[in-house]
């Protein structure tokens, strides 16, 4: 078997007047997040870690924020599209672990039920997805509660 690892990281600040889209999900928030698309930081950084395991680039290359029609893009279509390259290429997904990091909004509530979203998208058994959520303590910029960030690692396997 041939294995591949990929990691992907994003980050995005806040922003008023936008929803808070984590993991595909809505979620009540008095802030959203600020992004050419919907700016979804946890699916941003999953798009990233598989594209790079598969070494397809990474998620910028693929989906530029030059480029007009990505304006306000639906980031669970953009992990599809994403998946379904990698899986062009011959892998499957082994695992995806994922962490968020942000003071709010507090994902503790929401975790099991993003991991299922993500499965879903990507049509695996939520076996598969690990979802963790993390703040910083107060420091930094998200601690500062100005953005959140993400952090996403998976394996890839072919026969």
């Amino acid at each position: 078997m041939n294995f591949r690892v990929g990691i992907g990281y994003d980050v995005h600040r806040f922003k008023e007047g936008r929803p808070c889209i984590i993991g595909g999900m809505e979620l009540k928030h008095a802030k959203g997040l600020d992004g050419h698309s919907d700016a979804d930081v946890l699916l941003h950084a999953i798009c990233d870690s598989l594209l790079g395991a598969a070494n397809l680039g990474d998620i910028g290359e693929l989906f530029p924020d030059t480029d007009v029609q990505f304006k306000g893009a639906d980031s669970k279509e953009l992990l599809k599209i994403s998946y379904d390259r990698v899986k062009e290429k011959g892998f499957t997904l082994g695992n995806l672990d994922t962490i968020v990091v942000c003071e709010r909004p507090k994902l503790g509530p929401h975790k099991k039920e993003i991991a299922a979203k993500i499965a879903e998208i990507l049509n695996v058994d939520s076996d598969l997805i690990s979802v963790k959520a993390t703040t910083e303590e107060k420091m930094g910029f998200t601690g500062k509660e100005e953005g959140i960030k993400a952090y996403s690692y998976c394996l890839l396997y072919s026969a």
